[in-house]
């Protein structure tokens, strides 16, 4: 069975302030979901769904549509605040959405079969998609799982600290945690730290670092909609409350359910995480494409 690439589309872009998922990077005016499409489709993956916005459908998928006719098969799901809440009022001062972990639940019903979960505002490299799709369609099963994981130093920005989830692994390559270290940069002494309540502390340039490239079998769903509700019996009246990926994974793990392997890539991540972020974007990339390793038009 093909694997597909689900896509996270529906978050707010607070810090950026504007929706990032759709502005233009590349030669052609492709965004950086374009190229994480193009390098899927070069992978292997033929289908892919973007999670978005019901009140954004539209707009979206004008864009996208034309582009990915007969290239690869599209699908869309939309993260509401009421899906999967089995009746729970939702706390009328709540404005954003459950998390990511509640945006993959949402594709119950929609994809059946194993699948890559990216976000849709990074660029992860060709590298992490071939082996995404290598373990989808020859290593996943019910209890095993994957995550793809970058060395902390290819995942920096040069405008401002960052947050990323450093992963701990065991001797047999398989994630038993994930630290969230935040306020990551690089000092004048060209050592990469991070500060917390505690203090500055140094960190290891070849740290393991989850960017939200994740691989899974669809049984995940009824895991994520059983703890969901736990979440919610827990959290439904804190509008801040989040229901992310990563406990999805440390439940996963601690409890005995299966395993998940850190799959290591030296990929290079870019990313917008701020604002002044785009200009080096748009430079990597029309580095990328000088140099051979994408086309001057994606879609062409």
């Amino acid at each position: 069975m093909q694997p597909t690439l689900v896509i996270l589309a529906a978050g707010m872009a607070s810090r950026y302030g504007s929706m990032k998922q759709i502005q233009s990077f590349g030669p052609s005016g492709e965004t950086i979901m374009d190229y994480s499409i193009y390098d899927a489709i070069k992978a292997g993956f033929k289908k892919v769904v973007f999670i978005i916005r019901e009140d954004f459908a539209e707009n979206f998928k004008s864009i996208f549509e034309p582009k990915l006719k007969g290239k690869i098969e599209t699908g869309y799901v939309f993260q509401k605040l009421e899906s999967f809440t089995e009746g729970k009022p939702v706390p009328t001062d709540r404005t954003k959405p459950w998390g990511t972990a509640h945006a993959v639940l949402c594709c119950k019903g929609t994809v059946n079969e194993p699948f890559a979960v990216i976000n849709a505002d990074d660029f992860y490299g060709r590298d992490s998609f071939q082996k995404a799709y290598d373990f989808l369609t020859k290593q996943v099963n019910d209890r095993t799982y994957c995550i793809i994981g970058y060395e902390l130093k290819r995942t920096l920005s040069e405008n401002g600290s960052v947050s990323r989830g450093v992963c701990e692994v065991d001797a047999s390559g398989n994630l038993t945690s994930i630290n969230e270290r935040t306020k990551i940069y690089r000092n004048e002494q060209g050592k990469i730290t991070y500060e917390d309540e505690t203090g500055l502390h140094e960190v290891s340039e070849d740290s393991s670092v989850s960017m939200n490239f994740w691989g899974f079998a669809p049984n995940v769903f009824g895991i994520m909609e059983e703890q969901f509700h736990e979440f919610l019996d827990a959290n439904a009246a804190n509008p801040k409350a989040e229901f992310f990926i990563p406990l999805v994974a440390d439940e996963f793990s601690k409890t005995g359910k299966g395993e998940i392997k850190v799959i290591p890539t030296n990929a290079q991540w870019f990313g917008v995480t701020y604002k002044e972020d785009a200009p080096t974007v748009q430079r990597k990339i029309d580095e990328l494409v000088s140099s051979g390793e994408y086309p001057e038009s994606l879609w062409a």
